[in-house]
């Protein structure tokens, strides 16, 4: 009788069928020798069982148990999904930014479903709403969060929504905050990490936090140039270096202004598994020791903070930007995040399939977290 239904041969099928191959030639053998069977059927038994379990951890059991069992439910909740709504990517190339990508919402379903992923919250990429005349700013942040709450309405338990907003106006943001979060009934907000030469934790932004802190909302932020790193002179563009960084100095300026602790109900997702900000975790470290003001901004301290924060995958799912996240934070803080269509469901799903997760652990990572933390989603 078969043990497993096995994977197609070809690749990791011809690996594991070798390895069940040889497993059951050693129950062959030892049913014709049946006065072996009280030594060699335990030691055999023990070491092909530990070879099986072994060569399926290697080989990323995840795709291998889906790959013997055939289409799976789509389970995966992704929250770090981007948009284009077709009056923001002509509004963008007026500004002398790169054209949008290829999209349309039935090219993201498509990737979705090939993935596994039954729904994506929807969010704005770079260059967002960040455009010098404060007017069409206002205008785009409208007409995207409108486009963006249509695909909610239009594709049900498809889609969620992080409404953007205008900033740096603080007026227009307050009422796009009440607009997206009253009349679109929208799961959370997002940001960009700066804007100009401001981050996260500047005082000037004071008013929206404490808005979003009394509502007790989701703030999903990524990462773009602020004012420094613009007009590099370089062959490497800043989404390659200099945005990484970004997501760290705006987790730096919302500790060490204190921000994050003055508003605390205000649930921060930061992208690409917070950035820089793993590897430099000692560096922050020091500053705190360091500080004067430290019982005033961090009066619980930096690691509460930054355990409390939400991190998503995407582009954050290769082993040491895993290990260095968590050595910060259990499973329980963590969200897949894709980062489409820069990116692609597959490559998420095999770097977290190749960390060797828990299955609870995973199944928190890719789904439940997220309920969790978005209970109106749906997917």
């Amino acid at each position: 009788m078969a043990l497993f239904m096995l994977p197609p041969v070809g690749g990791e099928g011809k690996t594991i069928r070798k390895t069940y191959g040889t497993f059951r030639n050693d129950l062959i053998r030892m049913q014709t020798c049946p006065t072996r069977l009280d030594v060699e059927s335990e030691n055999i038994m023990q070491l092909n069982r530990r070879t099986v379990l072994q060569t399926m951890a290697a080989l990323g059991a995840d795709r291998l148990l889906r790959a013997a069992e055939g289409p799976e439910k789509a389970r995966r909740i992704d929250v770090h999904h981007h948009l284009f709504p077709p009056t923001y990517s002509a509004a963008i190339v007026t500004l002398g930014q790169p054209p949008s990508p290829k999209w349309t919402p039935a090219i993201s379903l498509e990737e979705m479903d090939k993935s596994g992923i039954s729904l994506s919250v929807l969010s704005l990429s770079p260059p967002n709403i960040i455009f010098p005349d404060a007017a069409v700013a206002r205008r785009l942040s409208r007409e995207v969060n409108d486009y963006g709450a249509k695909m909610v309405r239009d594709y049900p338990n498809r889609f969620g929504l992080f409404v953007v907003l205008p900033l740096p106006d603080v007026d227009a943001s307050l009422k796009e905050i009440e607009y997206g979060l009253d009349t679109l009934k929208a799961d959370g907000i997002g940001l960009m990490t700066s804007y100009g030469d401001k981050w996260l934790g500047d005082a000037a932004f004071a008013p929206v936090w404490e808005e979003l802190n009394r509502r007790k909302s989701v703030v999903y932020t990524h990462p773009h140039s602020a004012d420094c790193c613009v007009g590099l002179k370089t062959s490497v563009g800043p989404g390659t270096i200099e945005w990484a960084t970004d997501t760290t100095r705006t987790i730096a300026s919302l500790l060490f202004t204190g921000a994050a602790a003055r508003y605390p109900d205000i649930r921060w997702i930061f992208s690409h598994g917070g950035g820089t900000m793993p590897f430099l975790l000692s560096r922050f470290q020091v500053d705190e020791k360091n500080r004067k003001d430290r019982d005033k901004v961090l009066p619980r301290g930096l690691m509460f903070e930054l355990k409390k924060f939400y991190y998503d995958t995407a582009q954050a799912n290769h082993p040491g930007a895993l290990a260095a996240l968590l050595k910060i934070v259990t499973p329980a803080q963590m969200l897949f995040g894709t980062d489409y269509p820069y990116r692609t469901g597959a490559e998420v799903i095999d770097g977290l399939a190749a960390q060797g997760f828990a299955a609870k652990d995973l199944l928190a990572i890719e789904r439940e977290n997220a309920l969790r933390l978005l209970p109106g989603l749906k997917g």
